[in-house]
């Protein structure tokens, strides 16, 4: 079985969000053709969209095409909205939630949905997650901060317990990337901003503590291949070591006892880069992603771990399918 857990969506249009939610400068769609669109928030182009991004039909043959069972469909993080007032923040979750479950009812029991949550208040997050659950969700995406709180702040915190309480997968994935100069070309922000946001969050999670007090029956797993951090792991370790006055923060163990305790997808590219993942974190922990439908995501789906020849045929089965069944919890 291959399972694919990283992919988005977006819905074919939705409600007027300023008339529904209250503010401005939300995020619209301008359809072009039955084909075509475009993200627009306020005035700005934010991306170009596709059927695959909301046609059950597209998506289904696409799996089909790359040999893929499953797919676990996500919101796009632009619909996030943490920055927003708690109140608005919830009410574009509940449209876009709903949504997702129309689209996952069309995909012939092969599309997983995860919801979104208005992280900036877990108590409306943990309620808003509940409801999802009840309804069909299974798992919930998150990102990877709000605003200058990282994943080791007490209301994160306590969402993730609350997940690991009822059960529900976490999908961390960066989003709101730094800006400037030096990163508003080469796609710079996607291409270094994404793996360091990313890397960040891990260790916001490790040297926070936030792994010491939430259960290990949370199930969390990060994009992009956990970001930068496995190369850097190292380095942390060793800093831990030699300036834990400055590096411990609420960490009980140094980085390298926690490398157990989440998971990343293989968006990586390179078999040289997968087979550091597999060394670093386990056999275990790594997962087929694709960040599909996007352009900077893998086609065809688990391409990298099929060219990897040095795994063996049972953990290239536990990376494209049987890591995602215990993950999904199935």
């Amino acid at each position: 079985m291959r399972i694919d857990v990283h992919t988005h969506l977006v819905p074919y249009g939705w409600p007027d969000l300023a008339a529904e939610c209250g503010g401005t400068g939300w995020p619209w769609l301008r359809v072009d053709s039955e084909r075509a669109a475009m993200i627009m928030v306020g005035s700005a182009e934010f991306r170009p969209v596709g059927p695959s991004c909301w046609d059950a039909p597209t998506r289904l043959a696409d799996m089909t095409a790359d040999g893929v069972d499953v797919q676990v469909i996500s919101p796009t993080p632009v619909f996030f909205s943490y920055d927003r007032p708690a109140g608005q923040a919830v009410k574009v979750a509940r449209i876009f939630n709903d949504l997702t479950l129309k689209l996952a009812a069309e995909g012939e029991d092969r599309f997983v949905p995860f919801c979104q949550v208005p992280l900036q208040d877990p108590d409306a997050a943990c309620a808003e997650l509940d409801r999802c659950l009840a309804n069909g969700h299974v798992g919930v995406e998150i990102g990877n901060h709000v605003g200058d709180r990282d994943l080791d702040d007490p209301g994160t915190v306590t969402f993730l317990q609350h997940c690991a309480s009822v059960g529900a997968p976490v999908f961390v994935h960066p989003w709101d990337m730094p800006d400037g100069p030096r990163l508003d070309r080469w796609m710079a922000r996607w291409l270094t901003g994404m793996p360091a946001e990313t890397h960040l969050s891990v260790l916001a999670m490790i040297l926070g503590g936030v792994f010491d007090v939430v259960p290990p029956s949370l199930r969390i797993c990060f994009a992009h291949g956990g970001g930068s951090f496995a190369f850097w792991l190292g380095r942390a370790e060793n800093a831990w070591h030699r300036r834990g006055d400055a590096v411990r923060g609420r960490s009980a163990h140094p980085p390298s006892h926690y490398v157990d305790r989440f998971s990343v997808d293989s968006v990586v590219f390179d078999p040289a880069a997968l087979r550091l993942l597999v060394d670093t974190l386990g056999e275990d922990r790594v997962m087929a992603g694709s960040d599909y439908p996007y352009p900077l995501g893998e086609r065809p789906v688990g391409a990298v771990v099929d060219a990897a020849d040095f795994l063996t045929d049972a953990q290239r089965a536990k990376l494209l399918g049987a890591n995602a069944l215990r993950f999904l919890g199935r």
